[in-house]
């Protein structure tokens, strides 16, 4: 181990060649290429080896981290790949979209003077090379069973859950709204961070395991949920959440004000080639617009970047707090900026100006106080800093709540938290409704992709031990 790894103090840190901001502008094509297979190598090889791995600590999904990052030093990349995929339903994904400054990458022992060993980068390329060499194989479960699972949802949590059972032989279908699967894998997170083929080839290598998918599914509506529980053994309900968080104040109902999904959507839709008349009409077209993003997370800087590239005149991300205190990854950051993203620190919309069509924000500069019970600082605005930044297109990016689920399904069981998430008992998963589970963030609110893939497995696993205690009871009988 001593030649291969801790080269961290010989090698210097390298990510894979980012293409120049003036080209990747112009087009949504993944901003990153690929390690070539030697600098993989030699990037692995930086990993320390520690004897607490803080970088599998702080992975939600608890990845085995340092062992595939040794695996790949030594060139042992089908290894690797089973190693990485053994606690990831998805290691190409979230070596992509990941917040690893904030995770794996974040909590590196060697980060401090050395800089981390780029973990993320040598996840989507164990995995890349894996496809490239047929080492995916589609789920081949030992036994089949024959009790069948319904899951509403076909984003990160379900497909994560559909993989899990089906791997134990379980009949799966899983029903989504939408007309391809991937949810906000494939609508809400652009291209040039997720190219959509990488979300496709998931599809259908789930398909070929034999997870059936039943899309444009009115679950509530045409499909009535009652039904959904006679047809299958057990229902996990997936959904995410989707509703957009308002922005109040004088002027927010002007035209031009938009939730960033519904932007996101729209030019998702266009690059797969759907009809977008919102866009064609302008209304969700940042071209030749002064726009102004309000929000400090990832989806906000989804947004800014997204119309960078649709040919925004100018853009400008207004956030009340400052860059250390933003809950997006700063990378992303440093991205927009590259780009000709200008972000307004510690400042917060007050009033939108105009007539029938927003044509400016009125802003307040913000300053940063104690922290409050969360153990973030609190912000209070500047008397008399007012200030107003022009702007023809104004995009909500403030997160998301979850819909009214009872409602939206027909189903009045189904019980609440006081945060309207599904509630659901903290081990098994199970709602109020016998024999109905649900996961990812229609439970824990909006949050990561890498969270979401994680409550899926977990509650795959609850649903087998339900499934197995039936088993048993019947066995007894």
């Amino acid at each position: 181990m001593a030649e291969r790894m801790l080269q961290f103090i010989k090698l210097p840190q390298q990510t894979p060649t980012k293409r120049e901001a003036a080209a990747r502008k112009d087009d949504f094509s993944e901003i990153y290429e690929s390690f070539e297979p030697g600098s993989a190598k030699a990037q692995a090889s930086r990993c320390s080896q520690c004897g607490i791995p803080f970088c599998s600590m702080n992975c939600p999904l608890g990845n085995n981290i340092p062992d595939w990052l040794k695996l790949t030093a030594e060139g042992r990349l089908e290894e690797a790949y089973e190693l990485s995929s053994a606690t990831n339903t998805f290691p190409e994904i979230c070596g992509r979209i990941c917040p690893q400054d904030r995770l794996c990458e974040g909590n590196c022992v060697i980060e401090k003077g050395f800089d981390s060993v780029t973990i993320g980068a040598v996840e989507r390329y164990i995995t890349d090379t894996a496809f490239a060499n047929d080492w995916v194989k589609p789920v081949s479960p030992a036994e089949e069973r024959e009790q069948s699972v319904g899951i509403i949802g076909a984003g990160p949590a379900g497909l994560a859950a559909a993989e899990r059972l089906r791997g134990l032989g379980y009949q799966v279908t899983v029903y989504d709204r939408h007309d391809r699967v991937g949810g906000l894998l494939i609508y809400g997170i652009p291209g040039f961070k997720l190219e959509k083929e990488i979300v496709l080839r998931r599809w259908k290598w789930l398909e070929e395991g034999g997870v059936k998918f039943v899309l444009n599914a009115d679950i509530g509506g045409k499909i009535p949920f009652a039904q959904l529980r006679a047809e299958h053994g057990a229902v996990l309900v997936a959904t995410g959440v989707y509703k957009a968080r308002e922005l109040g104040g004088p002027g927010a109902g002007l035209k031009g004000i938009v939730p960033a999904l519904d932007y996101l959507i729209t030019s998702n839709r266009r690059g797969l080639g759907d009809a977008t008349p919102e866009f064609d009409s302008g209304a969700l077209n940042a071209a030749g617009k002064d726009v102004v993003v309000i929000g400090g997370g990832d989806t906000a800087m989804d947004c800014v970047r997204t119309a960078i590239r649709q040919g925004a005149k100018s853009v400008s991300c207004l956030y009340r707090r400052d860059r250390q205190n933003m809950p997006g990854s700063l990378r992303e950051v440093k991205n927009a900026e590259e780009e000709g993203v200008n972000f307004i620190w510690l400042a917060a919309p007050e009033a939108f100006l105009g007539d029938e069509q927003v044509a400016g924000v009125r802003a307040v500069r913000m300053h940063l106080g104690l922290p409050d019970a969360s153990g973030r600082q609190s912000v209070e605005a500047i008397e008399g800093s007012h200030f107003t930044v022009k702007a023809d297109l104004v995009i909500k990016a403030l997160g998301y709540d979850p819909e009214d689920i009872p409602t939206a399904f027909n189903e009045p069981g189904l019980n609440l938290t006081n945060w309207g998430t599904l509630k659901v008992h903290a081990r098994t998963f199970e709602t109020s409704l016998p024999g109905v589970y649900a996961a990812g963030d229609i439970v824990r609110g909006a949050s990561l992709v890498v969270w979401a893939i994680k409550d899926g497995r977990d509650a795959a696993q609850a649903m087998h031990k339900h499934f197995s205690g039936l088993s048993q009871a019947a066995a007894a009988e």
